[in-house]
């Protein structure tokens, strides 16, 4: 297994338990934002491992909520950045690689968002982006069925995460409220997403929702 992100230090301990249980793990510091570090990457794959078989597209920025006519260049390239284009760069090596290896094939789980089907209060760059990774999804499964590569999307809402830890204090709701909403253990997303890679690639979770369960997602606004 590769772990790749910015925080090196923070993956470490996650490599050695993996190592712990007698299986091989490395750790690469990336930055999906820059196109030279994501080769890296998949060369480091390739190096140590000789093949691919599951990409797991988690990397995710937000910006500061902000009316639309307020939002920065700044502040909108940097989430696309991250959010769409770091996607693509790491797809398209992950695809490269999984397209050339004996035997051909793979698995690509892209990290959607519940912001990918309804949008929050000021959050134009994170939604535009969530949707446009589910295009991103759309044309990856298409694109691999030929090749035995698999695409699917996990649309989470309300993990415990740091990211949403303002959820619990109260956020803005459609209405112009600010309420607290529930989240659920980041593990159940965890679960998910192994019960995604567990199947056969002949079979394909093409698009999942998994969320804390009275969050106002439906009926939202």
């Amino acid at each position: 297994m590769v772990l790749a992100g910015r925080d090196r230090q923070r993956l470490g301990p996650v490599a050695d338990e993996i190592r712990s249980n007698g299986s091989t793990a490395t750790v690469v510091q990336c930055n999906v934002q820059e196109e030279h570090q994501v080769r890296e990457l998949f060369g480091e794959v390739r190096s140590v491992f000789g093949r691919l078989d599951l990409l797991f597209n988690n990397a995710g920025i937000s910006a500061s909520p902000a009316p639309l006519e307020e939002v920065t260049l700044t502040d909108w390239s940097a989430v696309v950045a991250t959010n769409l284009t770091g996607v693509f760069l790491c797809t398209r090596e992950a695809f490269a690689l999984m397209k050339e290896q004996s035997p051909a094939g793979g698995r690509i789980i892209n990290n959607g968002s519940i912001a990918a089907h309804s949008p929050r209060p000021n959050s134009i760059a994170y939604t535009a982006t969530k949707h446009g990774v589910t295009g991103l999804t759309k044309s990856t499964s298409l694109e691999g069925r030929r090749y035995g590569i698999a695409c699917g999307q996990i649309d989470i809402g309300n993990a415990a995460t740091d990211m949403t830890r303002p959820m619990v204090e109260g956020v803005e709701q459609a209405d112009g409220s600010t309420r607290p909403e529930p989240t659920m253990d980041v593990m159940d997303v965890a679960r998910a997403v192994v019960f995604m890679s567990s199947l056969p690639l002949e079979a394909n979770v093409q698009f999942m929702t998994v969320m804390a369960t009275t969050m106002p997602l439906i009926g939202r606004g």
